[in-house]
């Protein structure tokens, strides 16, 4: 294995990362967002409010996104089965 295939891993490796993790960290984003700009505009300034509605979008959205998330994983793994079969 040369270095060209190792860097080759690892770059397939982050893609499929922010491919999974991707549509979660920006539902978290958003609603953290959007929770904050409330909490300015009320004047509410409770730090603990922000965790519910962010934790019931971020679970929404994994629901939603599990299927393409153990797809894009599951194709990574046969990738890298594929270059182990065939000696690295």
């Amino acid at each position: 294995m040369t270095g060209a295939d190792v860097i080759d891993i690892a770059r397939d490796g982050i893609f499929t990362l922010v491919l999974v993790a991707g549509p979660v960290m920006l539902v978290g984003l958003l609603v953290g967002v959007v929770v904050g700009l409330l909490q300015a505009v009320t004047q509410v300034q409770e730090a603990t409010l922000v965790y519910v509605p962010k934790i019931l979008a971020i679970f929404a959205t994994m629901l939603l996104a599990f299927p393409f998330m153990g797809a894009a994983m599951a194709s990574y793994m046969a990738r890298i089965m594929a270059r182990i079969a065939s000696g690295g």
